[in-house]
């Protein structure tokens, strides 16, 4: 009901299967999702999009229903290279060697490496309400550390953070929900219990630790590999103006440094979570770029 007109499909990535919903007509627009949500986080603005666009709209792995490989102790498992690499495998196998790209939160970030370690296959990128995760850690301060607090609880290692969330995880759940959004009304129950069913299996909760626990190890080492890499397609950022990111970081001025193309972006009315608390502005603004 949340993705009328909507197939769900289950895909090969490399080396995770994939879960997926897939609709509409036209250019192919893939839309990543963040933390602690899953696809469903789209759900306001998919099916409009569709109207004009073919949208997919994946669980990454680790997260949703996409399986869950075993982690290792690099953390390459759950890379933003290794997450990447399933989005262009899925999508290639869709029949879509090249698409527009948007992705959200910890999807940014993948959304982000996607473009640079596979400039041909992006047309048009869109990030919404991150700045690159190097520009993080080389710039924390107070302020970032206390709203971006997680991102240091979520790395301890295995199995600390992963039996502290799993002794109560709707709590967790709700409280990233709330601390991060402008209000809770712009969620409907059935979206409550879809992301609490995913969120609640222990696996995706280690899953999930993971992904920051690569945020801040093996991706690190990519994004310093890479620091002088450009982003080729042109770029849209979109951010809360309720949120950490307008608060703390010169976005814009941030992204110009991080592309070679043409860079366009505005703050949102909201908190963290775009899509869902300002579906309106965040449709319009990503139909426009990437229609034109």
């Amino acid at each position: 009901m949340l993705f009328p007109g909507f197939e769900q499909k289950r895909v090969a990535g490399q080396g995770a299967e994939i879960n997926l919903r897939i609709g509409g007509r036209g250019p192919a627009l893939l839309l990543l999702h963040g933390y602690p949500q899953t696809h469903v986080m789209w759900h306001k603005i998919a099916p409009r999009l569709a109207e004009d666009f073919t949208v997919i709209c994946p669980d990454l792995r680790g997260y949703g229903d996409s399986s869950k490989p075993d982690s290792d102790p690099a953390h390459l498992t759950y890379s933003k290279r290794a997450t990447a690499a399933d989005m262009v495998a899925v999508m290639q196998t869709l029949g879509f060697p090249k698409f527009r790209l948007a992705g959200h939160d910890r999807g940014g970030r993948v959304a982000h490496r996607l473009a640079l370690d596979f400039p041909d296959a992006v047309e048009k990128l869109a990030v919404l309400d991150i700045v690159p995760t190097l520009t993080v850690f080389e710039t924390v301060n107070q302020l970032v550390a206390t709203s971006y607090y997680h991102w240091f609880f979520l790395i301890q290692p295995a199995p600390h953070p992963e039996r502290m969330i799993g002794a109560d995880p709707e709590y967790y759940l709700n409280s990233k929900l709330r601390s991060w959004s402008a209000g809770r009304d712009f969620y409907p129950p059935e979206v409550m219990a879809e992301y609490l069913r995913c969120f609640r299996d222990p696996a995706c909760i280690h899953a999930t630790c993971e992904d920051y626990r690569a945020g801040a190890s093996i991706d690190l080492e990519h994004d310093r590999a890479d620091r002088d890499k450009r982003i080729a397609a042109p770029l849209l950022v979109l951010w809360g103006e309720k949120g950490l990111v307008n608060r703390a970081y010169s976005v814009m001025d941030i992204w110009r440094g991080k592309a070679a193309g043409t860079v366009e972006g505005h703050p949102v009315p909201s908190g963290h979570f775009l899509p869902e608390e300002a579906p309106e502005e965040t449709y319009r603004a990503l139909h426009g770029f990437f229609l034109n």
